[in-house]
């Protein structure tokens, strides 16, 4: 009888101490099945951000740099602000969105030669500027707290496309960085028209690069910035 005691208890005492085991394992398990869930959940919004959508922004869900959401808002008439535009996305993990007007611009219609092209008949008549977009207001517009605006120069101030985009959006609590390309024109006092326009946002004095700017152009101007 004393031996069947003694089996009965320390098959009672391994059997608790296997429960205790069990039960500790179980909650590891458990924390390592919500962490690995968070991840794959962060690795879901990253592959979000690289697609695009009607909007003409390249993110569904606004991308970080640091502690700051981040938009590269451009209108590019010939691809020159368009590359510097990806490569300032690029640097800083930004998020794009093209300015493009409702009636985009042929190759005649930029022609600065002629003066019966869309964008001379623009430059003499101030009235025909008034350029409708086709989407104005990025997705998730009130997410961003850092927003670059790029344009080429026309005739020593921005292109005009840019206008509605910077008119009929609210900048409140947002850094606004203008940044330039033109072939040999400064930025002059571009970036103040559009800040006027704008009316809100805290806008900086902006940045001009040549239509052919270099990448280590651009990226030694970035890293400046301290994003």
């Amino acid at each position: 009888m004393s031996d069947q005691r003694g089996i009965t208890r320390r098959t009672f005492i391994t059997g608790a101490f296997a429960l205790i085991a069990g039960m500790g394992l179980a909650a590891c398990a458990s924390g390592g099945a919500t962490q690995t869930s968070a991840a794959s959940s962060a690795a879901g919004s990253d592959s979000s951000q690289s697609q695009s959508n009607d909007s003409g922004s390249t993110s569904a869900t606004p991308s970080t740099s640091g502690s700051h959401r981040i938009l590269v808002a451009y209108y590019s008439a010939q691809g020159h602000t368009q590359r510097v535009a990806e490569r300032i996305a690029q640097d800083l993990g930004a998020d794009t969105f093209q300015i493009t007007p409702a009636q985009p611009y042929s190759d005649e219609d930029l022609n600065f030669n002629n003066d019966q092209s869309r964008v001379v008949r623009e430059y003499q008549d101030t009235s025909l500027r008034d350029i409708p977009l086709s989407t104005t207001t990025p997705d998730n517009w009130a997410d961003y707290d850092v927003v670059f605006v790029g344009y080429p120069i026309w005739w020593m101030d921005y292109a005009w496309p840019v206008t509605h985009f910077a008119s009929d959006n609210d900048f409140s609590g947002k850094t606004v960085i203008p940044f330039c390309t033109s072939m040999s024109s400064s930025i002059g006092s571009s970036a103040k028209n559009l800040a006027a326009v704008a009316g809100t946002g805290d806008w900086q004095d902006g940045q001009r690069f040549g239509e052919n700017a270099g990448d280590d152009e651009v990226d030694n101007w970035v890293s400046g910035l301290g994003l």
